[in-house]
């Protein structure tokens, strides 16, 4: 039984080897297809003539290639860590160094997989756990590199987690995810409008009210507390950090998405109430 659990543990990882490079994809590609769309619709209100798009772009299209030369990448040199490692991080064509996050968010994804897959074995739950760690994974970086949580992957992962508690593919009851997501979102939201009334300015996005409506969709309202006192507490240390390192970018802010997805993965691993445990309640 336990060679059976270490065999679909690394099926998983091979596969998350796999999604985490196609995640490396959605990182850099999906913020600037959302950037492309809203200048689109922009110029349409305005009556403006539309610039000409300099070709296909999606998560598909163009091939990849190095930002600096133009090289294409080819198959052999887009295996996920291995091709990293015989190309010693650097451009094949040019020698541009190839930053460390693209084989890290590769393990990490196999890491994730691997253990939803030894945890759960390869069944539906498994699946659905498979995406919930893909799609964290994913946001924590894309509002990290722009300060954007898209719809596109937060309102999913919402359904996802609504359509896996009435499955019974998760231990919270369809109630529990449904209240879960709504004190989610709203908590949240008063944080947001309470903050704005006082110091008039905006100090999270709307896309941290859903992934947070998400995460409780997924761990029902009962895991709220813990999950937002971890993103909050380990966001405060990072932040100051970041502040006595001039680290801060322009404002003085730090996205709070990355410590969600961190918080709602930790709670995966080891449980909402683990993380009570931890600091001592």
């Amino acid at each position: 039984m336990q060679e059976l659990a270490w065999m679909n543990a690394a099926l998983g990882g091979v596969l998350g080897l796999l999604v985490g490079s196609f995640l490396n994809v959605v990182i850099y590609r999906l913020p600037k297809m959302l950037e492309r769309q809203w200048a689109s619709e922009c110029a349409e209100l305005a009556g403006k003539p539309l610039e000409p798009a300099s070709g296909k772009f999606n998560l598909l299209v163009p091939r990849s290639r190095c930002q600096k030369c133009g090289h294409g990448i080819r198959w052999y040199e887009n295996i996920p860590v291995i091709s990293y490692v015989v190309l010693r991080g650097k451009c094949s064509s040019c020698g541009t160094p190839i930053g460390l996050r693209y084989p890290a968010v590769e393990l990490a994804t196999g890491l994730l997989f691997g253990y939803c897959a030894w945890r759960w074995g390869l069944t539906w739950p498994t699946v659905f756990w498979w995406g919930f760690s893909a799609v964290l994974l994913a946001l924590g970086l894309i509002d990290w590199d722009t300060t954007l949580l898209p719809d596109d992957m937060t309102l999913p992962l919402v359904w996802a987690g609504l359509i896996a508690a009435a499955l019974q593919l998760t231990s919270v009851s369809l109630p529990s995810a449904l209240w879960g997501a709504v004190a989610g979102y709203l908590s949240l939201w008063l944080i947001y409008w309470a903050f704005k009334l006082v110091t008039g300015k905006e100090g999270m996005g709307y896309g941290d009210f859903k992934l947070l409506a998400a995460l409780g969709a997924w761990f029902g309202w009962q895991g709220l507390v813990p999950i937002i006192l971890m993103a909050s507490v380990i966001g405060a240390i990072i932040g100051i950090a970041l502040k006595f390192n001039q680290g801060l970018r322009e404002g003085g802010y730090v996205p709070f998405g990355p410590f969600l997805a961190g918080a709602g993965l930790t709670a995966m691993i080891f449980g909402p109430q683990a993380i009570l445990a931890a600091v001592g309640l």
